[in-house]
């Protein structure tokens, strides 16, 4: 995880909100009803940054749960700090890695999956690194329902063809590329790299069977 030094009082904030609002990476398979305390459909939001999209999408979107997992520390804070205060109380927030917090959520349970700007990792010698690949996508579906959707974006050209090819060789996944839907909100991130002239790419694929 990355973890930046916070000040004392955002220190203490993040240890008060992480314990009402946090989910363990490890420990027994989860039962969202009783981690939510309603029965809706729950989102596993992966990788979410400074949680700009995930606290915007939460607000417009409050029938449903969310699961956001993160490991930079300053947006896991960001996201706390909003459940708390703009009272997005269906948002559940993992702090670490994803891999090993699949463990912790059934098969069949999820509703979507989002996987928005996951690091890029772009040298060749670092893209083994990269997260969307073969084995995690497999993961993922299982995880999934019939008529579930994994929602993908990327900026990175050479990555959002991996993210395509992987995701066409899963025979449980229909989809591919689509144009920029209108609900995903535009982030700084996202702003940055339209500035140095990189074009996302979304791309949305539902499991049917």
């Amino acid at each position: 995880m990355r973890r930046r030094s916070l000040s004392p009082k955002r220190q203490a904030e993040f240890e008060s909100w992480i314990e009402r609002w946090g989910l363990d990476v490890h420990g027994p398979v989860l039962s969202w009803p009783e981690v939510f305390g309603r029965n809706g459909d729950v989102v596993l939001d992966i990788g979410f940054g400074h949680g700009e999209s995930t606290i915007e999408l939460a607000g417009s979107q409050p029938d449903l749960d969310v699961v956001g997992v993160e490991v930079h520390t300053p947006g896991v804070v960001t996201v706390l700090d909003a459940i708390e205060h703009q009272h997005l109380r269906h948002v559940r927030v993992v702090h670490g890695d994803v891999l090993p917090f699949l463990d912790r959520i059934d098969d069949t349970s999820l509703a979507i999956v989002r996987i928005f700007f996951p690091d890029p990792w772009p040298k060749s010698r670092t893209n083994h690194r990269r997260l969307v690949g073969g084995d995690v996508v497999a993961a993922l579906t299982d995880r999934l329902r019939v008529g579930g959707q994994l929602q993908l974006a990327t900026d990175i050209s050479d990555y959002a063809e991996v993210m395509r090819d992987v995701c066409d060789a899963e025979n449980r996944l229909d989809g591919g590329v689509v144009a920029r839907p209108s609900w995903r909100p535009l982030t700084r991130f996202e702003r940055r790299g339209l500035d140095a002239g990189r074009s996302p790419t979304d791309l949305l694929y539902v499991r049917t069977h």
